[in-house]
This record gives structure tokens, C-alpha cells and sequence, in this order.
């Protein structure tokens, strides 16, 4: 390419600089970073206020059925969230319970992962089912107190599960 100068005579037109070239490109990124940081901080709502948002028409619907937690806990109980409702002796405290251990892209009602170290503790002969819908998606679990990591991951879901008498202070 080339340029005509003031004078008439022609030259070579100025070869573009990195700085020239790159400003336009360098924009773009500045404003794509941007619009990305705009969207994580829109993610930054809690799951429960964000699932709350956009739960199900009908809201969640859990079954839970108790066997050896004594007592007077043992029994089956339906659990109604949104609204909160139900046989289960705490609805609201049952529905807070798992929303508080609901978190996105786990499930809340899964097992402990295979490979998991857990201690060699019982925490008694309590054992309970789960099933129904959480968040739109099937739910069928069940709990157990064989093992450090099944009595927390049924401590979690207290008042949803109950606490076992055995492990109530007197």
C-alpha cells in the first residue's frame, strides 16, 4: 500500500504497530471480561434463595419412613416444602435442613463416596428412607448409623431425620 504525501510524491504507507492493531482486540477481551465477571456475580445468590426462586409449581415432596430411632420417632411422615407442610412432626425445620445441605451440582441425598474413610464408630440401629422429589429431581435414599460418615451424613439432615434417642443428651 502506499501513501501520497503532501508534496505529491508517494511512499509507503505506515505499516500498522502492534499498538494499533491490538486496541480494537485488546476492547473486546476488556468487555468479554467484563460480561463474565457481570454473570459470576449474579451467581453469588445463595442456592436456597436462587432454588426458592425457581422451585417446582408444587414445591418438593419428601416421604421419610424411620425404623429403630426410638423414641416415638419411628413411623412414616411426608414433608411438603414450599410451603412447608405435612405429617412430619417439624415441616419447616425438615425443609431448612436439606436446603441448607443442598448445593449446586451435588446431591444431597447421596451416599458417602465409596473410597471415603470413615471411623469405626455405631451410632445405633436407626435407619431411615427417604423418597419423594427434591428440586424438581427423584429422591430414594437410605440412612443408616453403621459408620462415622453415615451418622454425619444423617446428623445433616436432623430435623428432617431424627435425632436418635440414643444420641440425645438426657
Amino acid at each position: 500500500m502506499t501513501q501520497i504525501t503532501a508534496s505529491g510524491t508517494s511512499r509507503p504507507a505506515p505499516r500498522p504497530t502492534t499498538r494499533t492493531t491490538a486496541r480494537p482486540a485488546l476492547r473486546r477481551l476488556v468487555v468479554a471480561a467484563a460480561a463474565s465477571v457481570a454473570s459470576l456475580a449474579s451467581l453469588s445468590v445463595s442456592l436456597p434463595v436462587a432454588y426458592a426462586q425457581h422451585a417446582p409449581p408444587h414445591g418438593d415432596r419428601l416421604v421419610v419412613t424411620v425404623r429403630d430411632a426410638g423414641g416415638g420417632a419411628d413411623g412414616t411422615y411426608e414433608v411438603r416444602c414450599r410451603p412447608s407442610g405435612g405429617s412430619h412432626p417439624d415441616p419447616a425445620g425438615a425443609c431448612a435442613a436439606v436446603e441448607r445441605n443442598t448445593r449446586w451440582g451435588e446431591d444431597v441425598f447421596a451416599p458417602p463416596p465409596r473410597d471415603a474413610a470413615c471411623t469405626l464408630q455405631y451410632g445405633g440401629p436407626a435407619t431411615a428412607r427417604v423418597t419423594g422429589t427434591w428440586a424438581g429431581r427423584p429422591v430414594d435414599a437410605t440412612y443408616d448409623r453403621a459408620n462415622g460418615c453415615a451418622i454425619a451424613r444423617w446428623d445433616r439432615l436432623v430435623p428432617l431425620l431424627p435425632e436418635p434417642r440414643s444420641a440425645r443428651h438426657p
